[in-house]
């Protein structure tokens, strides 16, 4: 789906910041202002850009809340979180702007936290036990009446952070009786850069202390926690749940097969190439951001040292260990993991349903960006029906 340009890793981060718009991270005229703005493939533009349209945002979200409008104050903040982190995205790999990119992603974290006391509903900052140190987590709450609900253990993937999961779920979530318990995992947002903490196949070691702290909030019904895990988290979310028996249901939100064959896709593009892997990323924004976010990501200094440590990622020999419920989600145009989720369905031996979202009803990118209502409607209504038994 072309949105707004011809370059597809821009096409696909416009889409994607503007479909946070269905949950009030985003106000579609400030997308096209903001983009109209940017040549095709300037990276630099990019984050000046965003950057300008995210503290322009927030001056007016920080007069409203001065002025007592807590609405306005709230609205504003929101999207000036998700804007900073759009700014962020180029410049958080490219090895040069490394300043910069503390900066707006702080920004990010810091607007979004003055926005989450205003919200109608309640949300609490949590750390979550984990090995030596505590990982950075929101409980977004239906109400403050203290009854048990449902609640969703949510992360991302490779480059989601925690500040934008409340548009990217929460919001669908809480409007349907869910609680939801979300939190930033090794190799993602404040673990990665405050921690150096990086990505780890046997992901289980991160979902089960969360769990473990679920199981301790009275607001959380024991029998019905869900784990979603969101774009790479499609693997992430699969594996744990093949190790961690507590969780009631699964989305795979993509499904995720093995991570190894898009790097290994790259490897033989670069391996055709004249000028090999280096004028494979001078010359496509989406292979260069690929590339070098995975590197920094799992923590590796080579590009072969990350397509050797992306093998240990794979469902192959696991997927058949889950037990629990599963949804595995699909999209029609996925451009990372095309024809993977299928794969991971057919492996799968528990209760299982595998629903495709189609270019032709607006949903057929990666995780479905642009159609966050369908993607809720239909991820949330298989989760009333498998609970409800």
């Amino acid at each position: 789906m072309k949105f707004l340009f011809d370059d597809e890793s821009f096409s696909f981060e416009a889409l994607r910041a503007a479909g946070y718009a269905a949950h009030g991270g985003a106000d579609l005229g400030e997308v096209l202002v903001t983009c109209r703005q940017i040549p095709e493939g300037d990276e630099d533009a990019w984050a000046a850009q965003w950057a300008a349209t995210a503290a322009r945002v927030e001056g007016i979200g920080r007069a409203a809340l001065a002025a007592g409008h807590r609405v306005s104050a709230r609205e504003a903040l929101l999207r000036a979180s998700n804007y900073y982190r759009v700014a962020d995205f180029y410049l958080r790999t490219d090895g040069v702007h490394e300043a910069e990119s503390a900066r707006l992603a702080k920004a990010s974290q810091e607007t979004f936290a003055d926005a989450a006391p205003l919200l109608d509903t309640p949300v609490r900052a949590l750390e979550i036990p984990y090995e030596d140190t505590t990982l950075p987590a929101y409980l977004f709450l239906v109400d403050d009446s203290g009854a048990p609900r449902p609640t969703v253990v949510f992360h991302g993937g490779i480059d989601s952070t925690l500040e934008e999961y409340y548009v990217a779920i929460a919001v669908g979530a809480l409007r349907r009786g869910y609680h939801v318990l979300a939190f930033d995992g090794p190799g993602q947002g404040a673990p990665l850069r405050r921690q150096g903490l990086h990505f780890r196949p046997d992901w289980e070691a991160v979902v089960t202390p969360a769990v473990d702290l679920a199981l301790t909030l009275p607001e959380v019904d024991n029998d019905k926690i869900v784990l979603i895990g969101m774009s790479l988290g499609g693997y992430l979310a699969g594996r744990a749940a093949a190790f961690e028996h507590r969780i009631a249901a699964c989305v795979l939100y993509d499904g995720v097969y093995d991570l190894y064959e898009p790097v290994a896709a790259v490897a033989q593009r670069a391996a055709s190439t004249p000028g090999g892997l280096d004028a494979v990323i001078a010359q496509n924004t989406m292979a260069r951001w690929v590339v070098r976010n995975s590197m920094w990501t799992f923590g590796k200094a080579s590009f072969e040292e990350l397509a050797e440590a992306s093998k240990a990622y794979t469902m192959a020999g696991i997927a058949d260990r889950i037990t629990c419920p599963t949804l595995v989600l699909d999209a029609e145009n996925d451009v990372f993991f095309a024809g993977q989720p299928q794969r991971v369905f057919d492996e799968l031996t528990c209760e299982k349903e595998l629903i495709l979202f189609r270019e032709d009803e607006g949903a057929g990118e990666h995780c479905q960006e642009g159609a966050l209502s369908l993607f809720s409607q239909r991820t949330f209504d298989w989760l009333d029906t498998v609970l409800a038994r």
